[in-house]
């Protein structure tokens, strides 16, 4: 499977179901309860997707200026400034990729701040603009470990979601829909777990910045048969590759953790950069955002909330040392890039210690300052020197 036509299928099939008055569109936050959203037969949209795509395609830097003038911040969220700056120009990548004139407008707004505040504001922003429903849920955050009370919090928000959703869905939740929801996003993600962990093997015969793209069906696909075909047929690719000694960097001699955020506009420029010098980004925290070990559909509320809850980004310092330690271990990593995005300070993790207190266990490391779509915040030449600089150490 393709996963261009995978992504092309999915927002063709999302601008359909916005021009279908009898079809729903649900907005949801990546790591939001999407499974909850399928099963009320709610269409699945990810703006943070297209926050990526915006910077991919660095049409970012036309649109996050255009944000800023109208109040927002360029020290927030640049997922956030690019797309609300699309949506003031009138303007989106959709439109050459996929064929859509515009994002896809929502009978209803779901966030989750698991992962920060500013989806928040984002999803606010075009609650206000178009008068549409805004549904939050707002969990414990930055824990050191998830308890039941912590689970039973979030449950509880997920069944008053569910009644605020019915009501504009038009119909009520069958246990059974959520439960097979469940059951196919847990399937998706085992299976994107083990795509992953192929990196293992040494060549690895994928990268992160091959990672970055092979992700889009578990982000915008998660609940779904589609998601679960395609990481089937990728897995099997990966293990054939594995079995013939490919690896996604010719003659590697180093592995590489890349701790943070990509920088969308320039991930084929650094993935360059780590192939001539021979090193191969083999783990990362980001792509392992999307495995969801503890969904259970015989147990679906707790089980998201367990789930969700126990997020990376949603973790304190301790938890996420131990975590990148066990990965370094595993993945025999040799040094742990941190990427210390500008307007990510909440999935950038190397303002508090942690690369000292990982050095001080032997685990070499280095910080490069970026951002996900702002690329004025990103430098190619001290970011190359800086980066080379590091991997001649190791």
């Amino acid at each position: 499977m393709d996963v261009k036509q995978v992504m092309r299928d999915y927002f063709t099939d999302l601008g359909a179901a916005a021009a279908d008055p009898a079809r729903k569109v649900a907005w949801c936050t990546s790591v939001g309860p999407a499974e909850i959203l399928r099963a009320l037969g709610f269409e699945v949209y990810f703006p943070e997707n297209h926050g990526a795509l915006l910077g991919a395609t660095r049409a970012s830097a036309d649109t996050i200026p255009v944000a800023n003038a109208a109040g927002y911040s360029p020290e927030i969220c640049s997922y956030l400034t690019s797309d609300i700056g699309a949506c003031i120009k009138g303007s989106t990548p959709l439109t050459r990729s996929y064929g859509l004139a515009e994002a896809p407008r929502p009978d209803v707004l779901v966030y989750c701040t698991n992962q920060c505040k500013d989806v928040m504001h984002w999803f606010a922003w075009y609650a206000r603009r178009w008068q549409v429903p805004l549904l939050g849920i707002h969990p414990p955050t930055h824990l050191p470990e998830v308890t039941a009370e912590h689970i039973a919090d979030v449950a509880a928000q997920y069944r008053r979601l569910i009644g605020q959703l019915e009501a504009i869905a038009g119909r009520r939740l069958d246990p059974q829909a959520l439960e097979q929801a469940l059951a196919r996003s847990r399937q998706a993600t085992d299976l994107w777990a083990q795509v992953l962990h192929t990196a293992r093997a040494r060549p690895a015969p994928l990268s992160f910045f091959d990672g970055t793209i092979h992700m889009g069906p578990i982000v915008v696909l998660r609940g779904t048969e589609v998601a679960i075909d395609y990481y089937r047929a990728l897995l099997a690719d990966l293990r054939a590759k594995v079995e013939a000694g490919a690896g996604a960097v010719p003659g590697e001699r180093l592995r590489i953790y890349w701790e943070g955020m990509p920088v969308w506009g320039r991930l084929r420029h650094l993935s360059e950069l780590f192939a001539r010098n021979r090193a191969a980004v083999v783990a990362s925290t980001y792509c392992n955002s999307w495995i969801f070990a503890d969904f259970d559909p015989a147990d679906p509320l707790p089980s998201m909330a367990r789930a969700y809850l126990s997020i990376f980004i949603n973790r304190d310092d301790d938890w996420k040392q131990r975590y990148i330690e066990r990965l370094v271990e595993e993945f025999a990593i040799d040094g742990v890039l941190f990427h210390a995005a500008r307007t990510c300070p909440n999935n950038s993790n190397s303002s508090y210690g942690l690369p000292r207190r990982l050095s001080a266990r032997g685990i070499p490391s280095i910080v490069v300052d970026g951002d996900l779509c702002d690329l004025r915040c990103f430098s190619d030449e001290q970011s190359t020197t800086l980066i080379e600089a590091f991997l001649e150490t190791l």
